[in-house]
């Protein structure tokens, strides 16, 4: 069982959170409240590169451990201030740095009324995540997933445009709803285990008599993380929130908000219950076939460049599930190594297209994209970074979205042939969608009433090089990441795979 307190976990879960109060109580004055708050972004990243670099991909268990037993005053309750790494969350953390900072700087310019405010919002979300990336209590986890509904909520509702009340109100309830199934299902192991440890969890169950079968505590459990993923027919939550939401905010959602439930499917559902994991394999392929046909389908429909974007991340998080999937029938862990890099290279890709779109509409005021055309000629940084965001999203070589989506298929063919083979056609409409909508925006006919357009400034252009420089570099050097990853996904893999051939447990 992990012991001990190194506090790096600590600092990089809570800096955000004590740089939010910092801002709250004591900055003045909307330049200052920029300044704190891009020092306290560039701080998380520094310390999330940090912890990325030094975690040993050699050593077994979990690293960095802060632990605390006792934590609420209740022994008997058995709830303690547990965090740790492994190779599963150490990239996620790293992800999180990356785009809470790119969120942060990205935001310097566009937002203009009750900034302290907005910046303080920002920032308890940088800590939630990053809290659900490293718990490893379940009140815990629990408790920070819940933490992420506040500053989502506000942010949208206050900052987001359109039907913005609307839609945040539709992002909590879908969101309440997941969480009461997955407290639900937490509660009954507690009792039926007595203990909140997610790493003593696993075992416990095997040697427990559980309240409900583990079936029905899977299922439970799994909603929570299918309605954050989400998962088709529970995705409806994600094109209004996206589309509604100020850009930063659009970069947190797609980009590590929507990997709480890739994450939570593998630490929780897949770590917990490897065997209903894999009577259940077939049922992961067939949501994640839906998921990628049904999102690229629908998103060829689409004139508005964020509701592109957005029905886009639904066909991609289809790639997730079906390199889940994987692991029942194949000899491997590559599908799920495959999968928990496609929740990476996802994060920085679609946060970066979030980005750019956001951009595009500062200056032409309009996401409808009968109405752009030509604006490679007026904006040709701005051009380059859409190229490099679609190519990387429809999977061209040399990019992150290409190695992601290789591994998956390698995984998933020898499993499921058939439904790999129908799921690669989701790659062909993403070509079709992705280039469409770049020929129609960046290289169209040049319209004379973009004539006054220009780039965006070199300060606004430094989150679109972060992202843009991640892409490349995870797209020519895979194993900086993909050898984390797979560190941490191997024994959850080797579990499921030994799992007896009996009905479902």
């Amino acid at each position: 069982m992990p012991e001990g307190f190194s506090g790096l976990l600590t600092t990089a879960v809570f800096l955000p959170l004590a740089g939010a109060l910092l801002i709250a109580l004591l900055v003045k004055g909307d330049k200052r409240v920029r300044a704190v708050a891009g020092i306290i972004a560039l701080a998380e990243l520094v310390l999330s590169v940090v912890i990325f670099v030094n975690y040993d991909r050699d050593a077994a268990g979990f690293q960095m451990v802060d632990r605390v037993t006792d934590w609420v005053g209740a022994p008997s309750l058995k709830i303690d201030y547990f965090l740790g790494l492994d190779g599963l969350s150490a990239p996620l953390v790293l992800l999180t740095g990356i785009l809470g900072f790119v969120a942060i700087i990205s935001s310097f310019f566009s937002v203009k009324q009750r900034v302290r405010e907005y910046f303080v919002w920002l920032l308890v979300l940088q800590t939630a995540v990053m809290g659900v990336f490293t718990a490893l209590d379940f009140i815990m986890f629990f408790l920070l997933w819940e933490l992420e509904l506040v500053p989502m909520f506000f942010l949208i509702s206050i900052w987001g445009s359109g039907r913005r009340e609307y839609s945040a109100m539709k992002f909590v309830i879908f969101t309440f709803l997941g969480s009461a199934f997955m407290l639900v299902g937490i509660l009954v192991l507690y009792f039926s285990t007595g203990t909140f440890d997610m790493t003593a969890l696993p075992e416990s169950i095997e040697g427990a008599r559980l309240l409900l079968p583990a079936g029905a505590v899977f299922g439970l459990l799994f909603a929570g993380f299918a309605i954050k993923l989400p998962v088709w027919p529970l995705h409806t939550w994600l094109p209004d929130a996206h589309t509604d939401a100020p850009t930063a905010v659009s970069v947190m959602l797609a980009g590590v908000l929507l990997k709480m439930g890739g994450y939570g499917m593998i630490r929780v559902s897949a770590t917990m219950f490897p065997g209903v994991m894999d009577d259940l394999a077939w049922l992961l392929a067939t949501a994640g076939v839906v998921n990628i046909l049904y999102g690229a389908v629908v998103t060829m429909r689409q004139t508005d460049l964020k509701r592109l974007v957005a029905f886009s991340s639904i066909s991609h998080m289809g790639f997730v599930l079906l390199g889940l999937s994987a692991v029942a029938g194949a000899a491997s862990s590559v599908g799920m190594t495959g999968a928990s890099l496609q929740m990476f290279t996802h994060g920085t890709i679609t946060g970066l297209m979030f980005l750019l779109v956001g951009l595009v509409y500062d200056r032409a005021h309009t996401r409808y994209i009968p109405d752009l055309g030509g604006l490679a000629s007026r904006m040709p940084a701005l051009a380059v970074g859409f190229l490099v965001a679609g190519l990387a999203s429809l999977g061209l070589p040399g990019t992150s979205g290409f190695v992601a989506e290789l591994l998956i298929f390698l995984g998933a063919f020898p499993a499921w042939s058939w439904i790999t083979a129908i799921s690669a056609t989701g790659v062909v409409l993403t070509a079709g969608y992705i280039l469409w909508m770049i020929q129609r925006t960046m290289f169209g006919p040049k319209l004379e009433r973009w004539e006054t357009l220009k780039d965006p400034s070199p300060w606004e252009l430094v989150p679109v090089a972060v992202l843009v420089a991640v892409i490349l570099l995870v797209g020519i050097y895979p194993s900086i990441v993909s050898d984390v990853f797979r560190a941490g996904v191997d024994p959850i893999a080797q579990a499921i795979q030994n799992v007896p051939e009996v009905a479902l447990r």
